[in-house]
């Protein structure tokens, strides 16, 4: 373990989040201890460059530290990772130049905490689109009217980075805005979050009245449909492998429980312990190969994307050019199918008792399968992996041969 992950979540830490987990899921309530702890030992400095304030660290370093909280609280993990996405990719085109974004980094030295408020009801294309309406104002800034969902942090964030369509913008050039609101009047949190998972993330509902973004805290101005802006290629990075490394990290965990529960229990029937079962042995060891695997495929393009922005690559690292955002929805698909594969053998393997509420397994089960709804969903990683390989739908084809 590196020395960041040792001064930030020090074992002892990490048992006292694993207790705290077990009350916050079952009274659905915000993990505010962990916050608190978190940020005394610099957390939401982590991806802020040294010379910023920060603690240095890189995207891959961030993923493994994700991994290792993921293990102790899910919940908890998940809200962070809103924080280090912002911050993430703020990083990312801070390394490729881009000045406006320095304001996030300087913030996050100072302690101020980031959420993300992007998804929207029925917007599949997610970053890029919205049905928020950005209305430009005198000092270059926007007011935004529209509703984020799944917005995590909710009670408790400082910053949110939003997007909107521009109202000003022409039907044949539409163009977004990305900026950073603080709150306001403007900003409507609603009490709605009773899920069957995550329940301490608490990412309720964002209601934007005309919620002001100062010209000043303007991000980035894109056209409508994916391009290669940094901030929002960062933010695509940033999200999906910092999702794919908490839901890896919780079937970690429980892949480790199910090995502690086969060690102790006995078939009666056979006379051996479970660990001695050929069955059992299969079931932990299928829920482990998976995981090995996406556990390197998030390292790898993890490790691509830090080098692409310093330029610091060492042998093996690529440039994926025109791929990466089918890298980084497919490791994201691929993490998030491969965890709730595992945590489902780990249950398998270790017996009807892991059904009652009392279970870390039962509760790993019910957050591990949040990870079938973040973006990119099964459907949209498909049809953008159909679409590079076989061009758009009603694409001209050359005739058939007979």
């Amino acid at each position: 373990m590196s020395t960041i992950a040792q001064d930030l979540l020090p074992d002892s830490l990490l048992s006292t989040f694993r207790e705290r987990a077990v009350v916050h899921d079952r009274e659905n309530t915000f993990p505010t201890d962990d916050l608190a702890d978190l940020r005394d030992r610099g957390y939401l400095r982590l991806l802020v460059p040294t010379e910023l304030g920060g603690l240095g660290a890189t995207l891959l370093e961030a993923s493994r530290i994700q991994r290792r909280l993921a293990q102790a609280a899910p919940a908890t993990a998940l809200s962070m990772n809103m924080h280090l996405v912002v911050t993430g990719a703020a990083l990312h085109a801070h390394r490729l130049g881009v000045g406006e974004v320095r304001t996030i980094l300087e913030d996050a030295a100072a302690g101020q905490l980031f959420a993300f408020g992007i998804s929207e009801p029925g917007n599949d294309a997610m970053l890029f689109d919205s049905s928020t309406r950005a209305e430009e104002q005198e000092d270059g800034g926007y007011r935004v009217t529209g509703t984020k969902i799944f917005t995590s942090l909710a009670p408790v964030w400082d910053r949110l980075v939003v997007h909107g369509r521009v109202a000003e913008a022409t039907e044949a050039d539409p163009r977004l805005a990305f900026g950073v609101l603080e709150r306001t009047d403007e900003v409507e949190t609603l009490d709605d979050w009773d899920t069957h998972g995550m329940r301490p993330s608490q990412s309720c509902t964002t209601r934007l009245h005309g919620a002001r973004i100062p010209g000043d805290r303007v991000l980035t101005r894109t056209p409508v449909g994916p391009n290669p802006d940094p901030f929002v290629m960062g933010i695509f990075g940033a999200f999906e492998l910092l999702i794919a490394s908490v839901y890896t990290g919780v079937a970690e965990r429980a892949v480790a429980v199910g090995a502690d529960i086969a060690a102790t229990r006995r078939s009666i029937t056979k006379d051996i312990v479970h660990a001695d079962d050929p069955d059992i042995r299969w079931r932990l060891a299928d829920a482990a190969i998976g995981l090995d695997g996406t556990m390197l495929q998030i390292e790898k393009v993890m490790a691509d994307l830090d080098a692409l922005g310093t330029g610091e690559g060492g042998a093996g690292t690529v440039d994926h050019g025109a791929r990466w955002f089918l890298h980084f929805s497919g490791v994201k698909s691929r993490a998030t199918e491969a965890a709730i594969s595992a945590v489902d053998q780990v249950l398998r393997a270790s017996g009807g008792s892991q059904y009652s509420r009392r279970s870390e397994l039962e509760r790993l089960s019910r957050d591990v399968r949040a990870g079938m709804y973040h973006p990119s969903d099964e459907e949209s990683v498909h049809a953008s992996y159909a679409t590079a390989l076989l061009g758009e739908v009603g694409a001209s084809r050359p005739p058939l041969g007979r």
